[in-house]
């Protein structure tokens, strides 16, 4: 059995923890509400405040092979309950960083659109923009420079950080704030020469030097 798999979740004051027959946990705290199936071979209960995890022992055909797989979900399980718990208490986020002259970050209502590029394309035609839209799992902020300042976000970093080139993503299921981070970084990955791109805050691009030319 797994060590942390064994540690009974503390559930704090305010957070109500619920198991279906299907097992099913539902965890409600004072930032919403989130719900995740698990597997049947653990066992999921809430006794005394705390929520316990524990392996169904099987027997008969495929008996090995399921208790295997309750063993390697033991700790798991354990795991994302309690970021469930964390999440409607304390919710997670992810800052990102934007480097490249004319890059930028706006939000317009529920709507948040990058410019990764120059205003025009070498064709004339206007930039292509990149929209996220805040939904029920993440929203994405763009803080001003008092906000930036307040949280010590330039602190963080060597280059001098304004409002607009700093995007902050939130929101209650750790997995989905991961998730939608990675695609706004994936929309222009860190290059290592001049280091432009979107990167998270506390990222270190490794660098490259700049290839010159011999005549």
């Amino acid at each position: 059995m797994s060590r942390i798999g064994k540690m009974p979740v503390a559930i704090p004051t305010g957070v109500t923890v619920t198991v279906t027959e299907d097992n099913v946990v539902t965890v409600k705290g004072k930032l919403g509400t989130l719900e995740r199936k698990f597997e049947n071979c653990v066992h999921i209960t809430v006794e005394d405040g705390h929520v316990h995890v524990s392996c169904k022992e099987a027997t008969g055909k495929n008996a090995r092979k399921i208790n295997s797989r309750a063993h390697s979900m033991h700790g798991l399980t354990r795991v994302l309950i309690h970021n469930m718990i964390t999440g409607v208490t304390e919710g997670y986020k992810k800052i990102l960083m934007i480097v490249g002259v004319g890059y930028k970050a706006v939000k317009q209502g529920k709507d948040l659109q990058l410019f990764l590029g120059y205003s025009l394309t070498p064709n004339g035609q206007p930039q292509k923009k990149y929209i996220f839209r805040d939904n029920d799992q993440v929203t994405y902020e763009v803080p001003d420079d008092a906000t930036i300042k307040k949280e010590g976000i330039d602190q963080m970093v060597k280059e001098k950080i304004n409002a607009g080139l700093i995007v902050v993503v939130k929101g209650i299921d750790k997995q989905a704030v991961g998730q939608a981070a990675a695609v706004l970084r994936a929309q222009k990955s860190p290059e290592p020469y001049h280091g432009k791109g979107v990167r998270y805050i506390d990222e270190t691009v490794r660098r490259k030097a700049i290839k010159k030319s011999t005549k």
